[in-house]
C-alpha cells in the first residue's frame, strides 16, 4: 500500500510539470490532423530526393545486370524502402545481405 501511494504521489505532482510545458512545443510545429486534406500552413515539402553517392550499389545488391525495369529504382523517393535493407537471414536471404566471405567461397548460406 506504501508503494501505491508513493507512485501515486510521484505522478500526480509531475502532472503540471508536463501540462505546462506541452502547449509551449506544440505551438512551434503545424499539427498535422486537424484538416487531413490540406497541408498544414509551413509544413515542409520535399522538391527533390536526394540520394548518397553509394545508393544504387545498395539498391542492386545480390541482383545480377542486367536489372529489370520492374524493380522501380526510377520511381524510388525519399522514402524508406525495405528493398534496400538486410532481411531475414538463413535460407530466405536470397540477395546475399548476411553473407559473409567464408560462406561466399563455400556457396553455402548462413542459418
Amino acid at each position: 500500500m506504501r508503494l501505491f501511494l508513493s507512485i501515486a504521489m510521484v505522478l500526480f505532482t509531475s502532472v503540471p510539470v508536463v501540462a505546462q510545458s506541452a502547449p509551449n512545443a506544440a505551438s512551434s510545429f503545424p499539427i498535422a490532423g486537424l484538416h487531413p486534406s490540406q497541408r498544414p500552413e509551413g509544413a515542409p515539402v520535399i522538391r527533390e530526393a536526394v540520394r548518397p553517392k553509394d545508393w544504387e550499389k545498395r539498391f542492386f545488391h545480390g541482383i545480377s545486370k542486367p536489372y529489370p525495369p520492374n524493380l522501380g529504382a526510377a520511381d524510388q523517393g525519399a522514402w524508406y524502402t525495405p528493398f534496400s535493407r538486410p532481411g531475414m537471414m538463413g535460407p530466405y536471404d536470397i540477395r546475399g545481405w548476411h553473407q559473409t566471405k567464408k560462406t561466399q567461397k563455400d556457396g553455402k548460406s548462413r542459418s
